[in-house]
C-alpha cells in the first residue's frame, strides 16, 4: 500500500499543480478555450497519471514480485494508485472552485470528473497491459 500511496500522492500533488498552472497561464479564459471548451493544453494533462501509473506499477512488479507480475495484480495496483490520485485531485479541484474559481470551468466540471474517471480506468487497462509478464493469465 505504501507505493500506491506515493505514486497516487505524486499524480494527485501533479494534477493539481497543473490546474493552478493552466488558471495562471489563462488557459481557462473564455477567449482562449477551443471547441467545447476545451483547450488543446488539457488534452496533456493525461500524461500525469499514465506517467504515474507506469512508474507505480513498474517500481510495485520490481520490488514485490521480482519482475514477474499478472495482469489482475497491475490492474489491482493501478487502481490503489488512481484512487488516491484521484481523491487528492479531487480535493485540489474543490479548493481551486472555493477560492481561485474560473467560471468556464465551473460549468462543466461535472463532466470533466466523469470523463477523469473514464479516462483513468482506461490508464490503469493499458499500463497494466504494458506491465504484465504473464500473457498466457490474461
Amino acid at each position: 500500500m505504501n507505493n500506491a500511496i506515493k505514486y497516487g500522492f505524486l499524480i494527485g500533488l501533479l494534477s493539481g499543480l497543473w490546474i493552478l498552472c493552466m488558471h495562471y497561464f489563462g488557459i481557462y479564459d473564455i477567449g482562449t478555450s477551443g471547441p467545447k471548451d476545451i483547450h488543446w493544453m488539457e488534452y496533456l494533462s493525461v500524461w500525469i497519471p499514465f506517467t504515474g501509473l507506469y512508474l507505480g506499477i513498474k517500481n510495485y512488479r520490481k520490488t514485490h514480485f521480482k519482475k514477474k507480475m499478472s495482469f489482475f495484480q497491475a490492474m489491482m495496483q493501478g487502481f490503489k494508485i488512481l484512487l488516491i490520485g484521484g481523491l487528492l485531485y479531487m480535493a485540489t479541484l474543490s479548493i481551486y472552485f472555493r477560492y481561485v474559481g474560473s467560471l468556464l470551468l465551473k460549468i462543466d466540471y461535472m463532466q470533466r470528473i466523469a470523463a477523469l474517471g473514464v479516462i483513468g480506468i482506461l490508464l490503469v487497462l493499458v499500463v497494466s497491459l504494458m506491465m504484465m509478464t504473464y500473457p498466457r493469465n490474461l
